[in-house]
Formats: C-alpha cells, structure tokens, sequence
C-alpha cells in the first residue's frame, strides 16, 4: 500500500513536480503570510527594560499581534514580505519538494520494493532542505527584514521601499555576501524543518492509509498536513527563533553567539517563544500547501497522461 505512494509521483516529470510544489508552496503563503508577519515581530520582541513605561509587551499573542499590525500600520502591513515571500517559495518550495521523491529513489536505490525506511526519508528531506535555502537564501533576508520594519517613528525614512529596492540596496550597501547572511542557522533551520515536514507527512499519510477505511483523499491529506505542522514546529522552533534574531538584529556575532545570550536573556522558555503563532503559521501552512499540491499534482498528470 504504501509503495504505490512513490510510483504515483514517478509519472510525473521533474519539471510537473517543481511546478505544482511552487505553486502550492506560493498559495499556502500567501493565506498565511500575515500570521507570519505576527511570529517574526513576537519572535524579535525583547523583554522590556526597566525605565520604558510598563515594560509591557507591544505584541501579545498571534491574532492580538496581527490585530496591533493592522490596527497601527494598515491591513498591507500585514503583507509585508509577500514579494520575497513568493520569490522563496517559488525558489525553496519548489526544490525541497520537487526534489524530495528523486532524492529519497537515489538514496534506497532503484530496486527498492516495499515502504522506504523513515531514516532515509529524513535524510532526503535534510538534502532538499539544505540545497534549496542554500539558493534562496537572499529572498529569505530580504523578506524578514521587511517584515521587522514596523516600528518606526513618524517621519522616519523607510529603509526599503519594496523588495527588489532590498536586494539592491544590501548588495550595494552591505555586498553581494551579506544577502547570505544567516544562511547557516537557515539551512540548519530549513534542512530540520523539512525533514519534520516532508517526512513525516510521508510518515504519517502511509501509516493512515494502512488504516481500513481510509484511502489517498483529502481526510488523509489533512490529518497528514497537520502532523506535518507539529512536528516541524516542536523540532524547528528554537533554530527558527535564531535565525528570526540573527536575521532582524545584526549585534549578534555567530548563530552560537545568538544561541547562548538568548538563552542567559531571555531564558529557554525563549526559543519556544511563539510557539502557539508558529503552529497556527506553520500548520496551517502545511494544510494548505499539502492539500493544493496534491490536487496540483492530479491536475499535472491529468495533463500529462492526456
């Protein structure tokens, strides 16, 4: 049951994956953009300091964040980044997935028969995660530090006016290096959440289908997708909440750096700040972005095979 899960994917060309994987990836981010919009402000939050009023949080939970966002700076706020956004996705989404099924045929070899062991989905996962990021690095930059932009004094100057204005600007300003800025704890962050993500949605869809009554629907797809979510969040969470620092925050000298003065900061509580935002973000992301690219990929061989 579970070997067919692979074949279904093999009659499609490489071309038709890396499609329907973008394409996917491209929609769930744009339903689901303003929740990450939130995270990353949560994320680059610091404690309050004594001497500044209350010390009270500006940004408090997800919905209340996105409701601060839209309330001071306007509903586009929220889409800030959606640009980059798409350029990752279309870039990252469409390799980590579309290279997800040749990547795990080499790694079992071509005569394998039967379910692929978990160990080499993660291993194909953390492959495709790596090299992807590793390419689309830059639009990653570029979209968290238009998302980080909110809190400016009337007047002041934007630093970008859009995200091409961006990647200009910081090859100009900061050198063609600098748009990699961050790329270790990225491919950390990337290779480990794919893996959560792709392979157990493998995981957790072909142990589903083993169960009588279900088959290869959209139930399967959802549960699947959500499983996907969690366990990317558990697992991805304190790299991501470094890299959102590192990215956002230019004082830190090195991803270990970052690691340990968040740590004596703000505690280990810390690096699951935002825990719930990054379920709420990365579930249903993963919902939507599973969901549309397994009809994407029925239309795509429908065309195919026609």
């Amino acid at each position: 049951m579970g070997g067919d899960h692979g074949s279904s994917n093999s009659n499609i060309s490489f071309a038709g994956i890396f499609a329907s994987s973008a394409f996917a990836a491209c929609f769930a981010e744009i339903c689901t953009i303003p929740l990450d919009t939130a995270k990353v402000r949560l994320q680059l939050q610091k404690k309050g300091v004594e001497g500044d009023g209350l010390g009270l949080p500006k940004y408090r939970g997800l919905l209340g964040t996105v409701g601060t966002i839209a309330r001071e700076e306007g509903m586009a706020s929220l889409w800030k980044g959606i640009v980059p956004g798409l350029h990752r996705q279309c870039i990252y989404g469409g390799l980590r997935i579309g290279l997800y099924e040749p990547v795990k045929d080499l790694y079992v070899g071509k005569d394998h028969v039967g379910d692929v062991p978990l160990t080499k989905k993660i291993l194909a996962a953390l492959t495709t995660g790596a090299l992807g990021i590793t390419v689309a690095n830059p639009t990653d930059l570029v979209k968290v530090r238009l998302q980080a932009e909110g809190k400016l004094p009337p007047g002041a100057p934007r630093r970008y006016s859009g995200a091409l204005d961006a990647y200009s600007k910081i090859v100009r300003q900061e050198g063609v290096v600098k748009l990699w800025t961050g790329l270790g704890p990225n491919i950390a962050r990337n290779a480990i959440i794919n893996a959560a993500e792709l392979a157990s949605y493998d995981q957790v869809k072909q142990t589903i289908l083993k169960i009588p009554g279900f088959t290869d629907n959209v139930v399967t797809h959802l549960f699947s997708g959500l499983g996907a979510g969690f366990f990317a969040v558990c697992i991805g969470s304190p790299v991501d909440v470094v890299k959102s620092r590192m990215m956002g925050d230019p004082s830190y000298t090195s991803t270990i750096d970052c690691f340990v003065k968040t740590l004596k900061n703000d505690g280990p509580l810390a690096f699951y700040k935002g825990f719930i935002p990054n379920f709420g973000r990365l579930g249903s992301w993963n919902v939507i972005m599973f969901l549309t690219l397994e009809q994407a990929k029925k239309f795509v061989q429908s065309l195919q095979s026609s």
